[in-house]
């Protein structure tokens, strides 16, 4: 997936703990045990010893002053005897998921997992409740973003179950809504996803909680999808929506990830100045965040801009430093979306073998990433393009059955018609007309009885 989430990890703040009164007079008797105190002992002379007893037996809540002298009699903190987790471990795992969720961001997976299985082990993740969410958001974005989004939605199946209890907010439903879109999204199930973000976004205004910065991301992904289904005129109404909540939000980040969106969409329409703008604004923003990764994958946007324009030799420059870029950071999704440019900018300009070879490179940089599948397919596509060229024929009908395959994983019409255009190319450079025509007419026909957009 291209770059960054947007997430807002919840957006609600405050804790409310769920752990129940029987739990509580548990505590509280094996703290007074292990004390070697009595009933009567710990009441003291503030309470009665029948008072202890009915808190022991669940039968009473004390309130937050009386746990809160109760703890000191006990020489415990209060979190402790309320939650059963003491303070400091609470605050280390907090700690732990704030590191976990900043190498996330990073992308950074693999690390932000390893941290994130501590986590799973402390009883502060298993006994309180937001924390638990906390987690399980985490864990499931690392494995979302990493190409494992079906362990991750079987995290978010929790998390769900999770939410539906009276102590979360519709905002934190909202989240797990956007979250199981974005794994949806990943396994290419465009239409499952398209109705998850819409359940986000109907949650988060039903919330009445500030919340632009969260729709704005939620409007960006959708946008993904309407793009992924060749909807533009939904692409860019989501968009343009999205660029509006981050504009309101006053948020940088909000503003430079929707106008990065925005680019993608005014360049499939063709408005490529409008494109160009984009990109610009999504650029001076990433470089006040210092954000040299996202710098480089806008690089790489605006070179496909200049690519449109026909300044071939400028984009295969500004493809270059991208991917240079982008590996130098250690994204290795970046560098693969700027060489599979580079590949059909040199296509293009006439040099097969360099287009071959940035093929070749792109493909083991995507790895087979579900949610890099049309990127893929066009890199296989341009391979097998430039292999023809190159008059290696078996090669290129490999690579250009493989693009094809790809493309029917999208569903996508127009780049299946352009596999069978390249199909027909190689029958007809292989002496066969015959076979040349059916394939160029598959793809005439399919085009023309694509709905009009």
């Amino acid at each position: 997936m291209d770059g960054r989430t947007g997430s807002t990890l919840c957006g609600v703040t405050g804790e409310t703990v769920a752990t129940g009164e029987t739990a509580l007079g548990r505590r509280l008797r094996a703290l007074r045990e292990a004390k070697g105190l009595s009933q009567a002992e710990l009441a003291g002379g503030r309470f009665s010893k029948e008072y202890v007893s009915q808190i022991e037996l669940g039968k009473t809540r004390p309130t937050h002053e009386s746990l809160r002298w109760l703890a000191e009699q006990l020489g415990v903190d209060l979190e402790l005897l309320e939650t059963g987790v003491a303070a400091a471990e609470r605050q280390r795992v907090e700690s732990a998921l704030a590191e976990a969720e900043l190498l996330s961001e990073e992308d950074a997976q693999a690390e932000a997992l390893s941290l994130l299985e501590g986590v799973r082990a402390s009883p502060a993740a298993a006994l309180l409740p937001r924390l638990r969410l906390r987690l399980l958001l985490a864990e499931s974005w690392a494995l979302t973003q990493s190409g494992r989004p079906e362990p991750a939605s079987a995290l978010l199946r929790q998390a769900e179950e999770l939410v539906d209890g009276g102590s979360f907010a519709d905002l934190d439903r909202a989240e797990v809504a956007f979250r199981l879109g974005v794994a949806r999204y990943v396994e290419a199930e465009t239409g499952e996803a398209i109705a998850l973000f819409g359940r986000a976004l109907d949650l988060a205004a039903r919330s009445g909680a500030p919340s632009d910065r969260f729709r704005a991301t939620v409007h960006g992904w959708r946008s993904r999808c309407y793009r992924r289904e060749r909807d533009w005129v939904a692409a860019r109404e989501d968009v343009e929506r999205a660029v509006e909540l981050a504009e309101a939000a006053g948020d940088r980040r909000a503003i430079a990830d929707a106008c990065s969106l925005a680019l993608l969409v005014a360049e499939r329409e063709g408005r490529w100045p409008l494109a160009r703008a984009y990109g610009e604004r999504a650029i001076a923003l990433y470089r006040e965040l210092d954000d040299r990764r996202q710098v480089a994958r806008m690089l790489n946007d605006l070179a496909g801009v200049n690519l449109l324009l026909g300044h071939t030799d400028d984009a295969v420059a500004r493809f270059t430093e991208a991917a240079a870029a982008a590996l130098a950071e250690g994204s290795e999704g970046n560098a693969a979306l700027a060489i599979v440019s580079r590949a059909q900018a040199r296509l293009r300009a006439g040099d097969a073998p360099g287009a071959a070879a940035d093929a070749r490179r792109s493909l083991e940089l995507f790895g087979g990433r579900a949610d890099y599948l049309q990127q893929i397919g066009i890199a296989q596509l341009t391979l097998g393009q430039a292999l023809l060229r190159q008059h290696h024929p078996n090669e290129a009908e490999e690579a250009l059955r493989a693009a094809d395959e790809t493309f029917t994983q999208l569903s996508s019409t127009s780049h299946r018609a352009a596999a069978w255009v390249a199909l027909g190319d190689l029958a007809d450079a292989r002496g066969d007309p015959a076979a040349a025509a059916r394939l160029y007419r598959r793809a005439a026909e399919a085009l023309q009885q694509q709905p009009t957009l």
